[in-house]
């Protein structure tokens, strides 16, 4: 069974740091790319960030770039999302979600294309 584990979240100071793991289990994570969403209380859910299933190539909301940075270790079967210069606008519950890319391992889907989700992690600004 497919599944998508998000972990790292937490109470984070404005500027401070954070990275979230995205762990799959049930399938090889290289056959995928992964995208990270977030979703903030009374919004809509939006895309934060997207990486090809061989990490060669990467994607950003014009918000995140520069702040934000998208990795991963398929030996790990784990992408990372690093969150750096943290503002209280980031407070949401983040996401991660896959989308089987066999064909072209340099391929990002756009952000409304993936298939598979995780449960989410809760990211909360502490000030």
């Amino acid at each position: 069974q497919l599944q998508l584990v998000e972990s790292g979240g937490g109470l984070v100071q404005p500027g401070g740091s954070l990275r979230l793991s995205c762990a799959a289990s049930g399938f090889t994570l290289g056959y995928y790319a992964i995208g990270w969403f977030r979703q903030a209380p009374g919004k809509e859910r939006e895309g934060v960030s997207g990486i090809s299933s061989s990490g060669g190539r990467t994607m950003y909301a014009d918000s995140m770039k520069g702040r934000f940075t998208i990795s991963r270790d398929n030996a790990k079967n784990t992408v990372y999302l690093q969150m750096n210069s943290l503002k209280p606008e980031d407070t949401a519950v983040y996401y991660c979600a896959a989308e089987r890319t066999i064909y072209n391992s340099d391929y990002v889907p756009p952000f409304h294309d993936y298939t598979y989700w995780g449960q989410g992690a809760q990211v909360t600004d502490s000030s």
